[in-house]
């Protein structure tokens, strides 16, 4: 379809219409055939169009239907291509050449792959049989209690209700799953290909900004931010357009002095990844390769150039590791130079004699012999965590615009033909002192936001974690297909899946989370776009300013089915004190950000990342783009003032009486900053887009210890609470927002108070045996058909999901049982603690998720047996013990009843087993290494035990039912 409107819908991916150059037979001829028209005219009517030229649709390949227009047009063979006639003149304006049959065709940069129909439409149809069928089983249960035991029924229905709801809030997003593909041949031509717009063959692509936020060097090791560093060094992109930035949110010296050492092994280590074509570019995880290194090497000097930057890379790492040895070697030297200095100078003022209250400050000292501004070993004031000065500091200027071959070298590579430019680096640690609001990771994302907008203005900006590095060389380039596609202009970021490694194979904690990002992001994809989750995320620089998309929809109606384009509304002039009072759910272009802050050089880059971001106009239905060759002039040089005006912008004070954390850049005020200002970015009209590589495009790290996963699920589950508390929530969104993209984000906030009705559910078991009833009276007919057919259902569905989404059986296994482990434990508190910060007002922190591997080197899982108590084992402990008692007592009264009710006993005992089943990953987390059990948790179990004894035994004293014996 030719787009032509003034906005594009959801097939800018795949659907296109090219232009075809006219051919001698699909223009209308001159020459008469007589009134009545000939079988010829009505062939060629077909063909013609308003402008007299044919509309033909292509292949995804841009391929000509050569067949096609022979026989339209009856044309004849030639050599190589179709035949003209010389003194053939057609068309009203005649003289088509075959130049303008040769013209190239417009090429889509990406496509969407649809899932197949055959797995889609009995999914669908799934979800919607599941829904009629629990509304007829929530039905049933309301109108059939149990006299015996309504207590234990009515906590069942409320409890069956809300889990009904939530299933509908999670399964609705996933009604319109998709792929997406793109073309990397198709953006090098465009881009980097010598043409008439580029007759230099430079490179016509965007810069792109690289951020790495890091905040203790204790938690989260140098050097595993180094080599995360390096692999961003190493990227497949243009050198002169890439630029890198690291945030140290601690301003430790160990930081700076590890990424000065990687810098100088980046030297050598990014022209050795260009001339072997490495990957990964990552020097830790490619010497930790276990395939054949050699394979797929064409290079007769392979083995030797490895070989050498392997023991360059050994060394490395040994330098990195004795760093915090050398800085405390190099600072007791100083400061006891000081201290004599000072010393005699004491006496001096105080006639001979050392004055009483003498005292020498420990500094920490950089290896130039100046004190270090940042954060010293021994803190003291201004220079603290809390409290230092800014520092800036460009370890890698800017490249040359053209490369800068290397030469034959004895003592290191040979580098003959090889580019061996490297990015610029800098590194980044914002000012902080005490009484301002620093804002955690948010905060020192927009001090990088504003430095690098001063420095290198990239209008797309990448965001990785220290521990996230990049596993494939071209990820850049992938999603940089999307940004510069048609329609391009609309997407505020690209949202890669997030792969880890080091997690033990069973993947007993869920970490890899692939149901999530292969399913539901993909499911997200085709609506409004996937949620931003924190890392590897490419955002457009102009929508994280707080700007509107240049075209975007709203819909009304109850589901959101009426679709129009939005009407762009002139910004009116911020008054004093509307900001605060102004509702989210206002028309948003009345909310434009207007206060970016007193820098003028930041303010004048604004426009320039936004023209720099826009698609190439290279046919006429790409809207809003620039023309081809506009990135080819060089950078301007760094200098004094641009390095103080970065200074400037990353200063304590700067953010007094702006927009920046409420309109513009990540958003303050949740824990979970990544969600909410992904959510702001869709509640303005911008869409997002997923996009799945080949090759895993990032990978990282995640905790494979119990305790440090519960608390990590703990701070996403907390954020989610804080949404729902918050201005944020979907509810109050605006009209831009699509129907099922808000009941996604409902789903975002809703999620954690499900561990309310989950926790009461798992007790429930318990409840039936030491009671002796049931949920429902007796387990007749209509229950066991209503349960078997949900339970059909949602394993038909989950084989379905499991087909499109790519994940396996045992993934989606393990899914399940961390999903009721976190909701007895992390998502319970979550609820508890966001409830006190809502009434209460107390704030909620949490401590960095430790980076670093395991200390025992033999086994890369020892951190997996390690059992670190935590008051999150509370619930889930409770809920084991007391259904295991359950079970031992409910079978026990059976077994000495005069009159065993066999019947209630197999319903408490199946849904006991239920519980336990899916609790066996936490049971087994407790057992340690080889069935060590901390003396901790037989305490706990010993206490509840004789607790429950009791209390049983209280309320249903032996021998008072009649029917029953005592047991001994």
């Amino acid at each position: 379809m030719d787009v032509t409107g003034n906005q594009s819908g959801q097939n800018d991916y795949i659907n296109y219409t090219v232009m075809m150059p006219p051919t001698p037979d699909n223009q209308p001829s001159t020459d008469s055939h007589g009134g009545d028209g000939s079988k010829e005219d009505k062939r060629m009517s077909v063909m013609k169009s308003a402008n007299h030229k044919s509309m033909l649709l292509r292949s995804q390949t841009g391929d000509f239907d050569h067949s096609r227009w022979l026989y339209e047009s009856k044309a004849k063979y030639g050599i190589g291509n179709a035949y003209w006639q010389e003194d053939d003149q057609f068309g009203v304006d005649g003289g088509v050449s075959m130049s303008d049959f040769m013209d190239k065709p417009w090429k889509p940069l990406t496509r969407k792959v649809p899932v197949k129909s055959g797995i889609l439409s009995p999914y669908r149809f799934l979800i919607l049989i599941r829904l009629v069928v629990l509304f007829f089983f929530l039905a049933w249960r309301w109108r059939n209690p149990n006299p015996d035991a309504m207590w234990l029924w009515g906590m069942s229905c409320v409890c069956e209700s809300w889990f009904a709801f939530s299933w509908l809030l999670d399964s609705l997003p996933k009604l319109n799953p998709i792929n997406r593909a793109t073309d990397l041949a198709v953006l090098h031509e465009k881009f980097e290909q010598v043409s008439p717009s580029n007759p230099t063959g430079r490179s016509d692509l965007p810069g792109v900004d690289v951020f790495v936020s890091t905040a203790d060097p204790e938690k989260e090791p140098p050097l595993v931010t180094a080599n995360t560093i390096l692999s961003i060094m190493a990227a497949n992109y243009p050198v002169e357009k890439l630029s890198a930035y690291i945030s140290d949110d601690g301003g430790a010296i160990l930081t700076f002095e590890a990424m000065a050492e990687a810098i100088r092994f980046a030297e050598v280590w990014v022209p050795f990844c260009r001339k072997h074509d490495i990957e990964p570019r990552n020097p830790d995880s490619y010497f930790n390769l276990k395939t054949d290194p050699t394979k797929n090497k064409k290079r007769p000097d392979f083995v030797k150039d490895r070989r050498w930057i392997k023991r360059e890379y050994d060394e490395f790492k040994v330098r990195i590791n004795g760093l915090p040895e050398t800085i405390r070697k190099r600072c007791d030297m100083y400061n006891s130079r000081e201290a004599i200095k000072e010393k005699s100078l004491a006496k001096e003022k105080n006639g001979g004699t050392l004055p009483p209250d003498f005292q020498v400050e420990k500094a920490t000292w950089m290896a130039d012999g100046t004190h270090w501004p940042g954060t010293w070993l021994n803190p003291i004031a201004d220079h603290s965590k809390g409290d230092h000065a800014g520092i800036l500091q460009v370890m890698s200027k800017f490249p040359e615009p053209d490369p800068v071959m290397g030469q034959p070298d004895e003592k290191s590579l040979d580098f003959t033909g090889i580019d061996i430019r490297i990015p610029m680096f800098s590194y980044v640690s914002r000012e902080k002192r005490p009484g301002f609001d620093h804002n955690k990771k948010a905060g020192a994302m927009n001090g990088m936001v504003r430095a690098s907008a001063i420095l290198s203005n990239g209008p797309f900006i990448l965001n990785l974690d220290c521990d996230h590095y990049i596993y494939n060389s071209m990820a850049i380039k992938e999603g940089m297909c999307f940004m510069m596609d048609r329609g391009g202009d609309r997407i505020c970021y690209i949202q890669f899946p997030q792969r880890f490694e080091g997690i033990d194979p069973s993947d007993r904690y869920a970490n890899h989370n692939t149901v999530f990002f292969d399913g539901s992001m993909r499911a997200l994809d085709g609506l409004q776009g996937p949620v931003y989750v924190g890392t590897g995320c490419m955002f457009r620089r102009y929508a994280l300013y707080g700007f509107h998309p240049p075209r975007a929809n709203e819909y009304t109606g109850v589901f959101g089915q009426n679709k129009s384009p939005t009407d762009t509304i002139p910004a009116k002039p911020a008054l004093s004190g509307e900001d605060d009072a102004q509702p989210l759910n206002v028309h948003p272009d009345l909310d434009l950000p207007r206060k970016f802050g007193n820098s003028t050089m930041f303010n004048e880059s604004i426009a320039v990342a936004e023209y720099q971001g826009r698609p190439l106009a290279d046919h006429m239905s790409v809207m809003n783009g620039r023309p081809p060759g506009a990135l080819l002039i060089p950078r301007q040089p760094l200098d004094a003032q641009m390095v103080a005006e970065a200074v400037a912008v990353i200063s304590c004070w700067y953010e007094d009486n702006t927009d920046w954390g409420d309109k513009v850049g990540w958003i303050y005020g949740s824990v979970t900053e990544d969600v909410v200002t992904g959510y702001r970015m869709h509640n303005r009209g911008w869409r997002s887009v997923y996009c799945v590589t080949k090759r895993d495009a990032f990978r990282g790290t995640a905790p494979i210890n119990l305790t440090d996963r519960l608390h990590q699920v703990l701070r996403w589950a907390t954020g989610s609470v804080e949404i729902f508390y918050s201005k944020n929530n979907p509810l109050f969104a605006t009209r831009r927002l699509k129907f099922l993209q808000r009941i996604a984000y409902l789903n975002v906030g809703f999620y954690p108070f499900t561990s309310i009705f989950l926790v009461v559910y798992c007790f429930l078991p318990a409840l039936s045996l030491f009671s002796g009833q049931f949920i429902v009276q007796g387990l007749n007919v209509a229950f066991l058909l209503y349960l078997f057919v949900i339970t059909v259902t949602l394993c038909c569905m989950s084989l379905l999901e499991v087909k499109w989404s790519g994940i396996g059986l045992e993934e989606w296994w393990r899914n399940e049982q961390f999903w009721v482990i976190g909701g007895t434990s992390a998502h319970l508190v979550a609820v508890i603690q966001g409830l006190l910060k809502v009434v209460a007002g107390i704030e909620i922190s949490f401590t960095l998720t430790t980076k670093s591997a395991s200390e025992d080197e033999n086994d890369i899982y020892a951190d997996l047996y390690l059992v670190k108590w935590t008051s999150l084992f509370i619930m889930p402990l409770t809920i084991i013990i007391v259904t295991l008692l359950a079970v031992v007592i409910g079978i026990s009264r059976q077994i000495y009843s005069v009159i065993p009710q066999w019947t209630q006993l197999f319903g408490g005992l199946f849904f006991a087993f239920w519980v336990l089943c899916h609790m066996y990953p936490f049971a087994k987390g407790l057992m340690g290494r080889r069935g060590r059990v901390p003396t901790i948790i037989y305490v706990w179990a010993g206490l509840l035990a004789i607790c429950i004894s009791l209390l049983y035994v209280t309320l249903n004293p032996p021998g008072d039912q009649p029917g029953d014996a005592v047991v001994l």
